[in-house]
C-alpha cells in the first residue's frame, strides 16, 4: 500500500506553525516532558492501518507518586494470520517541570514483553530508554521535542541510540498540528505528521497521523486513528 502524501506536509506541519498544554500521547513517538496530574489517569487508544495488516493498542497511564506508569499493550491482525500480541510497561518522571517560555527534562524507561508486531516504526524494543526534553516558545504556542535514548531488541541482538525531534503548533486552543521525525543507529528513520483536537477541553481528544519510513528497501507507510480520555484526580 502506497499512500503517496507529500513527503512536505511535515515541513509544513513544522514550519507554518496561544494555547493551553496538552500532553504528549502515542501514536506519536517524540515524547514531551510532561505527565498527567498527580493522582490522574489517561488512556491512549488508536487503530494504525499498515500494509497488509491493523494494529490496535490501549495504553492506560496513572501518576503514582509523580512517577507516569503506563501498563497495556496492542494486538496486530492479518488477513490469514493468527493474531500478534505486545505488552508494553512503562515509568516515565520528571527532574524540570516544562513551563510557559521555558524547558524541561525528564526519564523514561520500559519493557516489551512478546515482541511480535513490526516495532521498527513505533521505535520500541525489548527494552528502552529515553531522555525527552522539551522547549516552550511564543507563550507555548508552540513547543519543541526533544528525545534521546537507546533501544535494545534482544530478539535481533540489536542495539541502538535512540533519537527524534518533533514539534507542537497551536493553531487554536483545541486544535494542534504535530510533526516528528524520529529512529535509532542500526535502524530506520521515521516521521509522522498529524493533527489532534479536544473534543473536550483537557478531558477528552481526538486524533489522526500519518507516517512514512525514509530508508530501507522495504519502505512502509501508515494511518492512525486514536482518542485519548485523561481523568480528574483519583488519589
Amino acid at each position: 500500500m502506497r499512500l503517496h502524501f507529500p513527503c512536505v506536509l511535515g515541513a509544513l506541519a513544522l514550519g507554518t506553525l496561544h494555547a493551553s498544554f496538552s500532553f504528549a500521547a502515542r501514536p506519536f513517538v517524540v515524547d514531551d516532558a510532561r505527565v498527567t496530574d498527580p493522582g490522574a489517569c489517561q488512556v491512549e487508544t488508536w487503530l494504525k492501518r499498515n500494509p497488509g495488516s491493523r494494529e490496535f493498542w490501549a495504553l492506560p497511564a496513572c501518576n503514582v507518586g509523580g512517577v507516569e506508569i503506563t501498563a497495556g499493550g496492542g494486538m496486530q491482525s492479518a488477513a490469514g494470520q493468527a493474531g500478534q500480541r505486545d505488552y508494553q510497561l512503562q515509568g516515565k518522571m520528571l527532574f524540570r517541570e516544562l513551563t510557559t517560555n521555558d524547558w524541561g527534562w525528564g526519564l523514561a524507561a520500559g519493557v516489551i514483553a512478546h515482541a511480535d508486531i513490526a516495532l521498527g516504526e513505533n521505535l520500541l524494543a525489548n527494552r528502552y530508554f529515553y531522555a525527552p526534553i522539551s522547549r516552550s516558545f511564543a507563550d507555548d504556542r508552540f513547543v519543541l521535542l526533544t528525545n534521546l535514548g537507546m533501544v535494545d531488541n534482544r530478539s535481533e541482538a540489536r542495539r541502538g541510540l535512540s533519537w527524534g525531534v518533533g514539534g507542537e503548533y497551536y493553531l487554536t486552543q483545541r486544535t494542534v498540528l504535530l510533526g516528528e521525525l524520529y529512529g535509532a543507529t542500526g535502524f530506520d528513520r521515521f516521521s509522522q505528521v498529524g493533527v489532534r483536537y479536544w473534543i473536550i477541553p483537557d478531558r477528552l481528544q481526538v486524533d489522526s497521523t500519518y507516517g512514512f519510513q525514509w530508508n530501507g528497501t522495504n519502505r512502509t507507510e501508515w494511518l492512525t486513528v486514536g482518542f485519548r480520555i485523561i481523568s480528574g484526580r483519583f488519589f
